[in-house]
C-alpha cells in the first residue's frame, strides 16, 4: 500500500495540489494574452508606420535645404528631383559648362516601404503656402522638356525657389503618405522650408 511521506501535518499529495496551474487557468492566461496582443499590435504597427513617414519627411526637408545651399555654393541652379513612379528623390545641380546639364549629387534616396508620393484625398494645402494642393511642378530635362511622373523644387544661385522661367515661386511642395497620414514639405517664395502633417480623413495641417 502506497504510503505518503509527511511534511509537518501535510502530505506530498496535499502540497502537490498547490503546485502549477490547472488546464483551465492556462487557457484563461492564453486568452488574456491573445486579447492584449490583439489590442497592442495594431497600435505598434501604426506607430512604426508613422515613424517611417515622419522620417522620410525629415529626409526630404533635409535634401531641400541642402539643394538650397548647393545652389548658392555652386553659383548655379540646384533642385530636388522626385521620381513619383520609382518613389525616390535626389539632388541635382546644373552644370553650366558644355551647354549645361543636370548632374546628380549624393546619390538617390528611396521612400520607406508603404510610403508613397501623394496626399490622399486632402483637397487643400497648409495655410499660407500653395494656392492649391499639389506636388511641385514637373522636372525639365537638359533640353527644357517636361519629364512625366516627376516633381522638382528648383533654387537659383541666391537660394530662391524658381519656376521654369526663373521667376520666384511660392508653389513648391512635396507630399508623401502612408495611407493613414500625410506629410508635406513646402517652400515659400523667400526660401523658407516647412514640414507639415495631417491625417487623411480630413485636412488638418499642423506644423512639425
Amino acid at each position: 500500500m502506497l504510503r505518503l511521506a509527511k511534511i509537518g501535518n501535510k502530505s506530498y499529495r496535499e502540497y502537490g495540489h498547490h503546485r502549477g496551474f490547472s488546464l483551465i487557468e492556462m487557457m484563461i492566461a492564453v486568452v488574456v494574452g491573445l486579447l492584449i496582443a490583439g489590442m497592442t499590435i495594431p497600435t505598434l504597427l501604426t506607430i512604426k508606420r508613422n515613424l517611417r513617414t515622419s522620417g522620410d519627411a525629415g529626409d526630404i526637408n533635409g535634401e531641400i535645404a541642402l539643394a538650397k545651399m548647393r545652389a548658392a555654393a555652386a553659383f548655379s541652379k540646384a533642385r530636388v528631383y522626385a521620381d513619383l513612379s520609382a518613389q525616390t528623390f535626389r539632388i541635382e545641380v546644373w552644370n553650366k559648362s558644355g551647354g549645361g546639364s543636370w548632374g546628380s549629387e549624393g546619390g538617390t534616396q528611396a521612400l520607406s516601404p508603404e510610403v508613397t508620393w501623394g496626399f490622399g484625398t486632402l483637397n487643400s494645402p497648409p495655410a499660407g503656402t500653395q494656392a492649391a494642393i499639389g506636388q511641385a511642378p514637373l522636372c525639365l530635362n537638359n533640353s527644357g522638356n517636361a519629364i512625366a511622373n516627376t516633381a522638382c523644387i528648383v533654387f537659383n544661385s541666391r537660394g530662391i525657389p524658381v519656376d521654369s522661367t526663373g521667376t520666384p515661386t511660392a508653389d513648391d511642395a512635396l507630399y508623401i503618405t502612408d495611407g493613414g497620414s500625410v506629410y508635406g514639405v513646402t517652400v515659400s517664395a523667400t526660401g523658407l522650408i516647412q514640414t507639415w502633417h495631417s491625417g487623411t480623413n480630413a485636412t488638418n495641417w499642423k506644423k512639425r
